[in-house]
């Protein structure tokens, strides 16, 4: 029997003991969860591999029905790409002035982002929740399952791991924020700064601070394009999880949207740059 059985079984008192099993029972689903994503993503590797459903029931000691069946059930192999357990995306608020408690305000395209990516995280099977910082503030980034989502200039501390991006980078001149792709040379400055509807946004898998994982980010040059990411995720997930797993890497993401609709509806995505992988990732 498994040794939290046991120490639950081991609990005396009723009431520690409901609330231990209760906690044991949750984490084990979850975990029976992520092990039905990780057999499903298995299997279908073997058939992306070359071998049928019989061929696999053979070696697995199954019937080829139940392969079929197990390659449809389960969380999606891409989940894995948001985390195991509910997603955390923090955004970046500024402070109401003129009130006795002030409080960060969060800016309507961020929450449709937000919103985008909680319908997109339960299709999968998570739960997601927000956090809002105040613009200057400090973002604990050594978690699970996290997703920072803000510009560069309003946390210190995340801007110190975008640096260390050696394949794309924010940067401001004159002429404001833009995007640089370090590999090609190429500088990507927002067509909204010329009354283009259309934006490009930053999306990266960064190494945490205490290295012991990683973290989702995305930012746009304007605040339109963390709602651009989403949608860029809504409709291209799968692929590029089968592109690259769990693997640290940063890109350039594009999107359109329609100015004449409340909150400036994202109408197509699509990757401006190359996926660049990080050194070692």
């Amino acid at each position: 029997m498994h040794p939290d059985v046991l120490k639950v079984l081991s609990i005396e008192e009723p009431l520690d003991r409901a609330k231990e099993a209760g906690r044991v029972h949750d984490e084990f689903q979850k975990g029976g969860e992520e092990l039905a994503r990780v057999r499903r993503e298995a299997l279908q590797a073997l058939v992306d591999s070359g071998m049928n459903n019989t061929q696999i029931g053979e070696a697995l000691g199954m019937t080829r029905q139940r392969v079929g069946q197990l390659l449809k059930s389960g969380p999606a192999p891409e989940r894995a790409f948001l985390g195991t357990d509910t997603l955390t995306v923090v955004m970046a608020g500024k402070l109401e002035l003129g009130r006795p408690d002030p409080q960060p305000v969060v800016s309507h395209d961020d929450l449709i982002a937000f919103e985008r990516l909680r319908q997109l995280a339960r299709t999968l099977g998570l739960d997601a929740t927000y956090e809002v910082e105040a613009s200057g503030g400090f973002v604990r980034l050594n978690r699970d399952n996290l997703f920072v989502m803000c510009g560069p200039r309003h946390f210190p501390n995340v801007r110190e791991v975008i640096e260390s991006d050696e394949a794309i980078s924010f940067a401001k001149d004159e002429q404001g924020w833009h995007l640089i792709d370090q590999r090609t040379g190429r500088v990507f400055r927002s067509p909204m700064d010329a009354g283009e509807p259309r934006d490009y946004a930053y999306l990266a898998r960064l190494r945490r601070p205490d290295g012991k994982g990683t973290f989702l980010y995305g930012a746009g040059i304007h605040a339109v394009g963390e709602a651009g990411i989403a949608h860029f995720l809504e409709h291209n997930l799968a692929d590029v999880y089968k592109q690259l797993k769990g693997k640290r890497f940063s890109a350039i993401i594009e999107c359109d949207f329609d100015p004449n609709t409340t909150g400036r509806e994202i109408t197509a995505t699509r990757p401006a740059s190359d996926y660049h992988l990080a050194p070692g990732a």
